[in-house]
């Protein structure tokens, strides 16, 4: 069972048990680039409800994004979901840049909805450890802005 770990700079730190099973190519593809862990700033959804989310560093784009396929895809999700999504530069609204997303659900009610309307997206793993206290951490980024996240494999 393989397992990551999330921590916020000076916060609490979260484990996550990767969905193996339902979403191989997803987790193969973001376990490989984990291979050293990778810290990035964290900014809370606009349109999702309670999610948080960061950008993948460049230094661990060491996939090809287009190779991933649509698995364990919802467009609502629960507590602890960890989502993937790549959108390509124009593909939202003509949006000129390109996004490599981590997305963190941290509580209920959260739902991937864009500008363009809902969108499904990959679930890679969910946070089987320290929930709460991570939770609590995130929704005060909605209020105090962003915040620099570690995410490594255990």
């Amino acid at each position: 069972m393989k397992q990551v770990y999330l921590q916020y700079e000076n916060g609490p730190r979260a484990i996550a048990t990767l969905a193996e099973h339902d979403a191989p190519k997803t987790v193969e593809a973001i376990w490989a680039a984990l291979e050293k862990p990778a810290t990035m700033d964290t900014l809370h959804a606009i349109y999702a409800g309670p999610e948080v989310m960061g950008a993948l560093p460049e230094s661990h784009q060491t996939f090809d994004p287009l190779a991933i396929p649509d698995e364990n895809q919802q467009v609502n999700f629960a507590p602890g979901d960890l989502i993937w999504y790549y959108q390509k530069p124009g593909q939202m609204g003509g949006l000129a840049f390109e996004m490599w997303e981590i997305g963190i659900f941290y509580g209920r009610g959260g739902r991937v909805f864009g500008p363009l309307g809902f969108l499904p997206v990959n679930i890679w793993a969910t946070i089987t450890e320290g929930l709460e206290d991570f939770a609590a951490e995130s929704e005060k980024i909605r209020w105090d802005g962003m915040k620099r996240l570690e995410i490594g494999r255990l």
